[in-house]
């Protein structure tokens, strides 16, 4: 391939109970971004049951392929290499999403390149954001993930900070089932707390003894639910605004705080963030804020590029391809993957 032909990523996503597929032109132009969303199945039961998610994936994954390529205008031809998803994520869900690259990689002879989750949520910054290159620090919240990283280059990062126990987005789901606003609990709380008043109750904020940019939720939603009890036992009523926006301001304040702080002390100026959270009102306000009071730069994606999504994977593949990264055909679904391994 000559350096000026264009670098077509067909890229797959199901590492949860998101089906999707996009292409994305040379790493930072989104041709097409399909998803398939389970939502509404999985609210019946208040969160995401694996063996589900796998089942829908199975029905979906063709469909929203063809659609990603047709939006595209592109045939399987065009495409310069696969991109997937291969962990970290539910295992079953993740085996799909594989299965179907490297059969596709496989009878249309492309090359396959597998991507870390977790990088393509930091990837998702580049889509709308031509100014942003690293190296920069970002802050990576979603369901399953709480990191804060340095990104050292295209692919490279440095994990400076993690949760040590639950991750935001885990808390907010366990809070908002707690007081009665049901699955997904981030969007619900948001909306109930914009409502509220955020200094009602002063929930404690974690520290990490020795370990400044690492997070602790479970404390947290642990103070939530005894607040709970202790006012039932009363007999007095919960203003459920008030409580969600009291809960919200603690993630809040603990994830800004520790970002713009490990921005400072390591040099850089700017800052990102990414991950299904990284969609919060109240957690943009507090960042935007936050990073014009200590002049640094702040980027974070549109709300679409922040839940999983196959476009930020495509963003992802399309630099690891040109880093020369290949996968062989035993790639395998890597539950557990962290930041950094291969």
């Amino acid at each position: 391939m000559n350096g000026n032909e264009d670098v077509l990523i067909l890229a797959i996503e199901s590492s949860c109970d998101e089906t999707a597929a996009a292409v994305v032109r040379n790493g930072r132009e989104v041709l097409s971004n399909v998803i398939s969303s389970q939502i509404a199945l999985h609210t019946l039961y208040g969160g995401v049951v694996p063996e589900i998610a796998s089942r829908k994936h199975i029905e979906k994954i063709n469909q929203v392929i063809e659609e990603a390529l047709a939006e595209a205008k592109v045939g399987l031809s065009d495409i310069t290499a696969i991109g997937v998803t291969y962990g970290p994520g539910l295992v079953g869900a993740l085996l799909v999403g594989v299965a179907e690259a490297k059969a596709i990689a496989y009878a249309a002879g492309k090359p396959l390149v597998g991507v870390h989750h977790i990088e393509g949520h930091v990837s998702a910054n580049f889509i709308e954001h031509p100014d942003l290159e690293p190296p920069f620090v970002c802050l990576i919240v979603s369901g399953g993930h709480t990191h804060l990283v340095v990104v050292k280059d295209y692919g490279k990062f440095e994990i400076i900070g993690r949760t040590r126990d639950d991750a935001a987005g885990e808390a907010f789901d366990k809070v908002a089932r707690a007081i009665g606003l049901g699955y997904p609990g981030g969007p619900k709380v948001d909306r109930a707390a914009k409502e509220g008043n955020k200094h009602a109750v002063e929930f404690p904020r974690a520290k990490v003894e020795g370990a400044p940019y690492d997070f602790s939720f479970s404390g947290l939603k642990s103070s939530v639910l005894n607040y709970i009890n202790h006012e039932k036992m009363l007999g007095k009523e919960i203003c459920v605004p008030d409580l969600a926006a009291s809960f919200q301001n603690a993630v809040v304040e603990s994830l800004v705080s520790r970002a713009v702080a490990a921005a400072q002390e390591y040099g850089y100026d700017k800052l990102a963030i990414a991950g299904g959270v990284a969609s919060n009102t109240a957690l943009r306000e507090g960042m935007r804020e936050a990073c014009e009071k200590a002049g640094l730069k702040l980027y974070y994606p549109s709300p679409i590029y922040c839940t999983d999504n196959a476009a930020m994977i495509g963003v992802a593949a399309y630099y690891e391809y040109q880093n020369g990264t290949r996968a062989g055909w035993d790639l395998n679904a890597v539950p557990n993957l962290r930041l950094g391994e291969r």
